[in-house]
């Protein structure tokens, strides 16, 4: 069995954000966040412990993800989405965010696990695909408007 303190040490060693909320009604207060969410958000441990996580959404909070994420925390199930969140200095970052709903003995919700990856290269990357092919779509029908 892990001791806590091992324990400690390999989630604050991770490269992707780490953070636990606890259920309080319709709120998940955050608890504990791990180095990596720091550095991910720009936020410190003592600003934001105690808080829904929600203000990483600041006022964006009519996004497709987050219903699904709203719905599988109403279910008690675990999910992934993509959404976009916002650092302490405002900048946009794009949040793989993973969640697992936690059970005591008596199987109720109590946490959430959340792990956070910044994905923002690789939404840039698919959005400039999808631009480029949109543009060869164009060209190919005005080369056809053309030749007919």
């Amino acid at each position: 069995m892990i001791n806590a303190k091992l324990l400690q040490l390999v989630v604050n060693a991770s490269n992707d954000g780490i953070c636990v909320a606890e259920q309080e009604g319709d709120d998940n207060i955050l608890i504990y966040v791990n180095h990596a969410f720091e550095t991910l958000t720009g936020y410190k441990t003592d600003d934001i412990l105690y808080q829904d996580c929600r203000f990483l959404q600041k006022d964006d909070r009519d996004q497709p993800g987050l219903d699904v994420i709203r719905q599988a925390v109403k279910d008690g199930v675990p999910c992934r989405q993509v959404i976009r969140n916002y650092r302490k200095d405002g900048s946009l970052f794009w949040n793989e965010l993973s969640i697992t709903p936690v059970f005591n003995e008596a199987d109720q919700l109590t946490y959430y696990i959340g792990i956070q990856k910044d994905v923002t290269e690789q939404v840039a990357a698919q959005q400039k695909v999808q631009e480029l092919e949109a543009e060869i779509c164009r060209l190919r029908a005005q080369l056809a408007k053309q030749q007919g």
